[in-house]
């Protein structure tokens, strides 16, 4: 490695300093420049061992530079450094043919180490293909070291089939990383499907999975497709998959090492041609040890694992995601709002045990209620208060039953205008049913510590009717513990 020669570019002349001398350090010459087109002119010519570049430079993008590089020196390793630390440059970097992806701030013990590593990997390649434009929305949100991680290892998921395990407390956004791998991935034209083995009689999972027969079992008057044949060609999606009962876990099983299954009641062998992803906000070690998980499908299913950080590991993120939430409310019709400087002080103090979920919901209700376009600290720290962890959410019922009306006529009320063009668009009585329903579920859900059949009782309704409505409004339910 020693003498090797590194095409160093970056816009930052103090950044080309400190990296041309670490560089030096280990024997390396280095070729630094400013330019993207000076860059290429130095790849045209034949120079460089390895690269080393900045995304964003005065005359272009080094993203856009990197397939024609690709094609005229395919044996060419290519390290991307990037202050705009979103999943989308995470995916990009890989798509057109990065050797490796590190955010900014990097570390320079990291970034030697990925140099080091792509010279002695150094080999020829077929050239990467240019990538289809990709729609800029982002699939996650968040720019914090702990979720440049998460893209890190994403990125370099998306174009295989292997099986993912996603682990991460409720609400951290499972099913988010699930779609993003599929939308961004080879199966991107295929269907993706979830199912929540939480949500499931447990009777019904097999049948919910695989499919069944006509006459299979009592009810089964036709013959019913199941989510892995529903699936072909695309993603499935297993959410939950700790709550998967015993006998389909071996179900499961037999179907990951066969690459084939049966309907429930047929004979009939179907190939499998689906990318599994699993998730879990439970300790799947701890039920292995308890007999209440497979240990052999555990480590199936954790080929790849991806474990989520909480909020509170990723609190820089907060203000990125509340003004996400507050566009996407403003676009479901409720006004335009802005927090203050105090108020995300205030949202970055809390712990968050609901997680991102939470802080939307949060972010929701602050957009519907608070009756100042600019929301002050003092509107988020009354919420907070009024759900500090020893308060079940139901306190104080009769004061709350005596205000409630005049709470919601007050609601109400801002989105009527004194004349007929000032009427809401369509839909506002499912739109506020929604905003009332779910937070009364959630909080009901907490004060019986996730126990549906007393929730039910309290609620005046059905049990499936509550788990029903669990499934639809995407409420996440701990049990034995207080969700807020």
């Amino acid at each position: 490695m020693s003498g090797a020669t590194v095409l160093l570019a970056d816009d930052d002349r103090s950044i080309r300093t400190v990296l041309s001398q670490a560089l030096g350090r280990i024997g390396c010459r280095v070729r630094a420049t400013g330019s993207a087109t000076q860059l290429w002119r130095m790849v045209e010519a034949g120079e460089g061992d390895v690269i080393v570049t900045d995304v964003h430079m005065p005359d272009g993008d080094a993203l856009d530079l990197l397939p024609a590089i690709r094609r005229r020196r395919p044996e060419l390793p290519i390290i991307v450094m990037s202050a705009q630390n979103t999943v989308l440059t995470a995916i990009r970097a890989t798509e057109v043919g990065a050797y490796e992806y590190l955010p900014k701030p990097f570390d320079l013990k990291e970034l030697i180490s990925s140099v080091q590593k792509s010279l002695e990997d150094r080999s020829s390649e077929d050239a990467a293909e240019e990538p289809d434009r990709r729609d800029e929305k982002l699939p996650l949100i968040g720019r914090s070291q702990a979720m440049q991680e998460v893209y890190r290892v994403m990125a370099r998921l998306m174009h295989t089939d292997l099986t993912v395990m996603i682990s991460g407390e409720s609400g951290t956004g499972k099913e988010l990383v699930a779609r993003a791998l599929h939308n961004f991935g080879k199966r991107a034209k295929g269907p993706f499907l979830a199912i929540n083995m939480a949500a499931i009689p447990r009777e019904l999972i097999e049948s919910e999975l695989f499919g069944h027969e006509k006459g299979a079992f009592t009810g089964a008057t036709e013959r019913a497709m199941g989510k892995f044949e529903q699936a072909q060609g695309g993603t499935l999606f297993l959410d939950e998959i700790g709550d998967m009962p015993p006998e389909a876990q071996t179900r499961l099983l037999r179907v990951l090492q066969e690459g084939e299954f049966t309907a429930v009641g047929g004979r009939q062998m179907r190939r499998m041609d689906v990318r599994i992803i699993a998730a879990t906000h439970q300790n799947l070690k701890a039920l292995i040890a308890e007999g209440r998980f497979r240990e052999d499908l555990y480590y199936r299913l954790n080929v790849v694992p991806i474990r989520l950080p909480s909020l509170r590991e990723r609190r820089d993120d907060i203000p990125d995601l509340s003004r996400d939430f507050l566009r996407r409310a403003e676009a479901e019709g409720l006004p335009r709002k802005t927090l203050s400087t105090q108020a995300i002080e205030a949202l970055q103090e809390y712990d968050w045990p609901g997680n991102v979920r939470e802080l939307e919901n949060m972010v929701k209700r602050l957009a519907a209620l608070c009756p100042d376009e600019l929301i002050p600290g003092s509107a988020v720290e009354a919420e907070l208060t009024a759900r500090g962890p020893e308060d079940s959410g139901l306190r104080g019922a009769s004061e709350s039953e005596r205000t409630l009306g005049a709470a919601v006529e007050h609601h109400l009320s801002r989105y009527f205008g004194m004349h007929e063009d000032h009427l809401p668009p369509a839909g506002l009585y499912d739109r506020v049913l929604r905003e009332i329903e779910l937070p009364l579920i959630a909080l009901t859900l907490s004060a019986t510590r996730g126990n549906q059949v007393k929730a039910a009782d309290l609620l005046g309704i059905n049990r499936n009717t509550l788990r029903k409505k669990i499934r639809e409004l995407d409420i996440p339910v701990t049990r034995g513990k207080k969700l807020m």
